[in-house]
């Protein structure tokens, strides 16, 4: 089996936790390579649902090396608890089967703070950020004064990069946002616990990917959030701020970029998108209200409830330009039962033309109108059906649709949560 990036090839949410979940078997090595725990993945085993923020999904199998690379950014006392978690529901973690990158950069308290801080302050114009610390902790990696996870078993090094970074939060606090400011010492004893549990846990993620090819193992490289959250190809500014294309695999983890063999674009059989931003085919009507309603769309990290629509293929189209889509991974296809009339947005009215990609730009894709076919939906429930065969035709056509409009087969069909809730083909 090859080597496999997993993206989310819409605006997240698409059910990436699973599909990494039902492929891990076959995978020797599970590493995510952007993002921090803004994102969550949902997987439900046996009736059990475990909700991930930062390690690999992969961890619910035993013997998989589960790994957080370079191009993520952790919060440490979050980490620490999302461990305690999985112990409790029977998954203990241990340093021999979960390692950290000594280059993954930390989000810090004062970084959450500066983020909540921001978008508080601007009122109607809000990004819809999460409040975690994600972008701010990114800046400071650009603005090379970042505190890395090897950093933390250092801890007067670590106390004198907290101070040197509050010197510039604190005057952004204090005199731009109205805030108190932060005390270096106070910061460091929140954080240092934390550090000295995650020690055992940092290693060199690049030789360790290494080592697991050099022996005969494949990896699976698990991205977060969904393409059009990506810091450069995303809908700027409503975007995250790490790039989430399956390119950055390669940079975030410390591979080749000719170590990536296979590219799944995980597609959700609709559209939702958390947060604020432009998303043409939204329906905030009775659709996009049982869409929401039977899909549960709420974000599992921040359990925002998720705006709705019909499947945007113009969205897919750009996605597969951008990361190479080999084969797509359909999940929720179960959502859409019931529904009399599907719409699927084939292209944009823009500008007085018919286009096929996004515009470039910022903003464009508030401006668009969507182009819509229908097609016939259909009645059956399909929660428990296990093989393509046994599918409603309307259910197979809308599949054989997307392939067509994708230019990608749909390799795997998703019709419930669980692990046996799937089609492979």
């Amino acid at each position: 089996m090859s080597n496999i990036v997993i993206i989310g090839a819409q605006w997240g949410d698409e059910g990436k936790g699973k599909i990494v979940d039902l492929l891990s078997p076959e995978i020797a090595a599970i590493v995510r390579f952007q993002g921090g725990n803004n994102a969550g993945h949902t997987v439900k085993v046996k009736g059990q649902q475990y909700i991930l923020h930062l390690i690999p999904s992969g961890i619910l199998h035993e013997g998989k090396l589960c790994l957080i690379g370079n191009g993520v950014v952790a919060d440490p006392v979050v980490l620490c608890q999302e461990m305690e978690a999985l112990a409790t529901q029977g998954v203990p973690i241990s340093p021999d089967r979960f390692k950290i990158s000594y280059k993954a950069h930390m989000i810090m308290p004062y970084h959450k703070v500066l983020d909540q801080a921001r978008e508080a302050s601007k009122k109607d114009g809000k990004i819809g950020t999460t409040g975690r610390g994600i972008g701010p902790c990114y800046e400071d990696k650009a603005a090379r004064i970042g505190i890395r996870a090897a950093d933390l078993v250092d801890t007067a090094l670590l106390r004198e990069k907290i101070g040197k970074a509050l010197q510039e939060k604190n005057a952004l606090l204090q005199y731009l946002y109205g805030s108190a400011p932060l005390d270096a010492d106070a910061v460091l004893a929140e954080i240092l616990p934390a550090a000295q549990k995650l020690a055992p846990y940092l290693a060199d993620v690049s030789s360790a990917l290494q080592d697991c090819v050099a022996k005969g193992g494949n990896i699976m490289f698990e991205g977060a959030q969904g393409i059009h959250l990506d810091i450069d190809h995303g809908t700027y500014p409503f975007v995250t701020s790490s790039n989430t294309v399956a390119g950055n695999a390669a940079a975030g983890s410390g591979v080749a970029p000719s170590a990536l063999d296979r590219v799944v674009g995980i597609v959700k059989a609709y559209t939702t998108r958390v947060g604020a931003g432009p998303f043409p085919t939204e329906q905030l009507n009775e659709a996009g209200e049982y869409l929401q309603q039977k899909g549960f769309e709420f974000g599992a990290t921040t359990g925002r409830k998720r705006r709705c629509g019909w499947l945007d293929m113009v969205v897919l189209r750009e996605s597969s330009r951008l990361c190479g889509i080999t084969d797509i991974a359909l999940t929720k296809l179960d959502v859409l039962s019931g529904l009399e009339t599907l719409h699927i947005c084939t292209a944009y009215e823009y500008k007085g033309q018919r286009i096929q990609y996004p515009p470039q730009l910022e903003n464009g894709m508030a401006h668009v109108t969507p182009v819509y076919e229908t097609m016939p939906g259909w009645n059956e429930s399909i929660e428990n059906i296990t093989t393509w065969d046994a599918l409603p035709e309307n259910a197979k056509r809308y599949i054989a649709r997307i392939e067509e409009l994708a230019h990608a087969p749909v390799s795997i069909v998703s019709v419930g949560p669980g692990r046996e809730q799937t089609i492979l083909r």
